[in-house]
């Protein structure tokens, strides 16, 4: 008996120091970083990202590398956006598609056409490879996009005003943080961009949102 208790005791002391070193182990390991640990950007809700879908596509006259879209975004009418995706996609592509629109982009005129928001698409890191980002087919157009562990609710969650997202450079701020995962979700460091009818998708892994 007295043998079997010091070989408990053995084993007990073999089982605490693997217990031990799997700790100190774990401790040595670095921990996944947050990417937004010491962020200090605009809010993402200051973005009015919604889904939309494209009812027609055209192909701009005087700029070889502009489509020209109406895109429903759930408004009145719908909008009128130019999208530089000419080299990566056909018109076929696009016509039909429900895709991610940020929306509170002033108007502009692009090669004479004016366009109010962006087409938001993935893409690798060289830009050589762009696909549009897909929406789950049973979201809702004109609803917005939101990320967890954000608030979208309420005044603190509003996008800002066009104007302000201008002056302020705010979509250039967030962009580096607008980043597809290694499934290519595409996230908001390491968030993913959500509907309600699930996360967002895109076949480009490890590239860039914009």
């Amino acid at each position: 008996a007295s043998d079997d208790a010091a070989n408990k005791s053995k084993d007990g002391k073999k089982q605490s120091k693997a217990e031990e070193e799997a700790a100190a182990a774990a401790a040595a390991a670095p921990a996944v970083a947050d990417p937004l640990d010491g962020y200090e950007g605009p809010p993402i809700t200051a973005l009015d990202i919604r889904v939309g879908r494209i009812n027609k596509v055209w192909v701009h006259e005087e700029a070889d590398k502009l489509f020209c879209e109406e895109i429903d975004v759930g408004e009145d009418e719908p909008r009128q956006i130019a999208s530089g995706l000419r080299p990566y996609m056909d018109a076929e592509d696009l016509e039909g598609r429900m895709v991610l629109v940020l929306c509170n982009l002033k108007a502009r005129k692009l090669a004479g056409f004016p366009s109010h928001g962006m087409v938001l698409c993935a893409s690798n890191e060289d830009h050589s490879v762009v696909k549009l980002v897909s929406v789950p087919v049973e979201a809702k157009i004109g609803e917005r996009v939101t990320v967890p562990g954000f608030d979208f609710e309420g005044e603190e969650g509003a996008p800002f005003a066009e104007n302000k997202v201008g002056k302020k450079k705010v979509f250039e701020k967030i962009a580096p943080f607008l980043q597809t995962s290694e499934y290519g979700v595409p996230t908001f460091g390491g968030r993913p961009l959500l509907t309600s009818a699930g996360v967002c998708t895109s076949p480009i892994n490890k590239g860039s949102v914009s």
